[in-house]
């Protein structure tokens, strides 16, 4: 049975157009995925990108992800519930509170003779790349750009905090940045980990020192200035220090990995 599915306001009429508004269009699309199947948790789990002209001859990039029986179990559901689903509501949880993140177009799921179902088709956000990539072209950004994205990065993971919320898997690939005449925009992806952050400060260090180590590029004058920026102070006192010393400890604890 196929619940009733979640269509965005700005999809519905590209999806309609192209008679891609319902579970079954979706889940039989003919489409190339974008990398292997993911086939752990008994099931699978793929993401195909897709492109569809809108009423106005623009093109409107998605990615298409599908999955079957490709499950976790939580208190909610002990036992199991596809991971998108779950990221489902953690897009919409984000869209509530102002945390800048990636944008569902449809979402809906099933089961289909024992087999849990679901469908997430999400904006492509070609307008961004992931920290990762950043990092690649570091040492060809400007000072100006650099500060830009430390400090645009810093205002996101401060706005994800602020609602006291984790992403839970905090790395570069999941922290989207964009440069434009503006300055800079910001995005988070990836959001089947997130949940509330229940243990306050601590978890809010935990998912930091997760960015900071896997972030091996900036510089120790360019890790201040993103913590800096994520307090919200111009300079270094008392407070900041001891956040910082909190945050060492944690990272020479576990030691700089990738």
């Amino acid at each position: 049975m196929t619940r009733t599915p979640f269509i965005a306001v700005n999809a519905r009429d590209v999806l309609s157009r192209h008679s891609l508004d319902s579970f079954e269009a979706l889940w039989t699309l003919k489409a190339d995925a974008v990398d292997a199947p993911n086939t752990g948790r008994g099931g699978w789990s793929s993401v195909c990108r897709l492109e569809l002209e809108d009423a106005n001859g623009q093109v409107q990039r998605f990615y298409l992800k599908r999955q079957d029986n490709h499950c976790t179990r939580t208190l909610k559901s002990p036992l199991g519930e596809p991971t998108f689903a779950r990221e489902f509501r953690a897009i919409q949880t984000y869209a509530r509170q102002g945390i800048p993140a990636l944008e569902a177009a449809f979402f809906a799921q099933r089961n289909e003779r024992g087999h849990a179902q679901a469908v997430l088709l999400t904006r492509a956000l070609d307008d961004y790349a992931p920290l990762d990539e950043w990092f690649e072209r570091w040492s060809q950004l400007s000072s100006a750009e650099i500060r830009t994205l430390i400090q645009s990065a810093a205002a996101l993971v401060r706005a994800l905090h602020n609602a006291d919320r984790i992403h839970n898997c905090l790395y570069p690939k999941h922290v989207f940045l964009r440069l434009h005449s503006d300055g800079a925009g910001a995005r988070l992806i990836d959001l089947e980990k997130t949940r509330r952050a229940i243990f306050g400060q601590r978890d809010q260090i935990r998912d930091l020192d997760t960015l900071h180590r896997r972030s091996l590029v900036p510089s120790r004058s360019q890790r201040l200035r993103f913590v800096l920026a994520y307090l919200g102070k111009p300079r270094l006192d008392a407070e900041a220090r001891a956040f910082v010393r909190a945050l060492l400890r944690r990272t020479t604890g576990k030691g700089m990995k990738r």
